[in-house]
């Protein structure tokens, strides 16, 4: 069973990033408009005025952050952001959502609606400079992670229950062919949301309303799963000294009031020790 790691409130926690060479763990609350971190105890966090979901890393005191409109470098020590690359800036419906960096370099953000508008969002890579769209018509985005051995990318579309399987080229990262379906959880009436895969190319996955995040193997096959104490349980990641522990956001948003009342850790941040092995996140390359 997951502990709480942080006890601030999210509205919707989002985009966990355990930073390998500072050693120190980020997230955001996305309705909260705001990036957190916390080391050794002390909490500290940065609001924005508009949404932000995820990040990578670029350096020791830099992040490439997406925002509702826009990729940014982000210094850490200071707090001031750079223009980077335009998301999607002239259509006020949409927000970035899930978000993760990839193997060569590149980082994968998605989109949806603010209120969840059927098709409104897509998923995108950034690499080299080049923001280009590679899956369109999606709903929720989620679920964007990386196998190790560079064979294929991950991502969701949240309302249709299904985890699906990209190829993509080796060498460079880029989707190939059509994708298939990796796993297919609405017979169950599971969510499927944030995602991460480990060192053996077993996929993590965050499950909205089941206050979880379960293991499948590289075939599918259900292998366990983690509790974790909040009901909305949005993305995992791996950090921690030996990258063995399970960070984990959850969401408040939507819950009743006695429900929030009676579970107060609703929208916390969790983690396990000693969860699984996980991979440190590749840098960003700008």
């Amino acid at each position: 069973m997951s502990v709480v790691f942080d006890n601030r409130v999210c509205e919707l926690g989002e985009g966990p990033l355990w930073h390998p060479v500072r050693e120190q763990f980020y997230w955001f609350d996305i309705k909260g408009k705001r990036l957190l971190t916390q080391k050794e105890g002390v909490q500290q966090e940065w609001v924005f005025d508009e949404f932000f979901s995820a990040a990578g890393w670029v350096d020791e005191e830099t992040l490439l952050v997406a925002s509702e409109t826009a990729l940014w470098r982000m210094d850490l020590e200071c707090g001031l952001r750079e223009h980077v690359v335009d998301l999607e800036a002239d259509n006020p419906v949409t927000r970035s959502n899930d978000g993760r960096a990839d193997p060569w370099g590149g980082f994968w953000i998605g989109t949806m609606g603010k209120s969840a508008e059927a098709k409104a969002g897509a998923i995108y890579r950034f690499y080299k400079g080049e923001l280009r769209q590679v899956v369109g018509d999606i709903t929720i985005s989620n679920a964007i992670c990386f196998d190790q051995t560079r064979a294929c990318a991950y991502y969701t579309d949240t309302p249709t229950g299904q985890v699906m399987r990209q190829s993509v080229d080796p060498e460079t990262g880029w989707p190939e062919g059509a994708a298939e379906v990796y796993l297919d959880l609405k017979p169950e009436g599971l969510n499927p949301d944030g995602a991460v895969v480990d060192a053996e190319g077993n996929v993590w996955i965050a499950q909205w309303g089941a206050s979880r995040v379960a293991v499948y193997d590289p075939a599918g096959s259900f292998v366990k799963a983690v509790e974790v104490g909040g009901v909305q349980a949005s993305c995992p990641a791996f950090g921690g000294p030996e990258l063995r522990d399970l960070y984990v956001t959850t969401a408040a948003e939507d819950l009743a009031a006695d429900v929030l009342a009676a579970e107060p850790q609703n929208g916390m941040t969790f983690v396990q020790e000693n969860a699984g092995q996980g991979v440190a996140e590749p840098r960003v390359i700008l």
